[in-house]
């Protein structure tokens, strides 16, 4: 039996399975982050010394990345910024068309998909480089 045609609400339609993916994959993000909360000790050092600094002095792990960033350029962090807002920014400019039906992964937005995915692949190695790859005077080390 075929679904009967909705008027145009501004709605875009979807199946419930496709929220549930979306629900589920939520779930287990967040249980990914927990277990990793649980297990992964939080690289804390002790209270602040300013006579006796760490060597390298890394940020909290969410900002890593720019950190490393910034190593290599301070004016670097401006591309940083504009990235942030493109991404706040993301909903309101002409970077794909109406998108008939919730899908993952549409071509009509294939642009935003492929940058989205390239900010996070790159977030993701630079916090590894600075998190693993750096040792004292921010020098590039080998971890073994």
């Amino acid at each position: 039996m075929k679904p009967q045609r909705q008027p145009d609400t501004g709605y875009v339609k979807s199946a419930p399975r496709f929220f549930r993916l979306i629900a589920g994959s939520g779930l287990v993000f967040t249980a990914l982050v927990l277990l990793g909360a649980i297990f992964l000790p939080a690289p804390l050092l002790g209270p602040a010394d300013p006579g006796a600094p760490p060597n390298p002095a890394k940020s909290a792990w969410f900002l890593l990345w720019t950190q490393e960033v910034v190593s290599h350029g301070t004016s670097l962090v401006y591309p940083v910024l504009l990235l942030g807002l493109v991404f706040l920014f993301l909903p309101w400019l002409p970077l794909y068309g109406p998108v008939p039906e919730a899908s993952w992964l549409p071509r009509t937005q294939r642009a935003v998909n492929l940058l989205a995915l390239a900010t996070f692949v790159a977030i993701v190695a630079l916090s590894v480089i600075a998190a693993v790859f750096r040792g004292p005077q921010w020098t590039f080390v080998r971890p073994f």
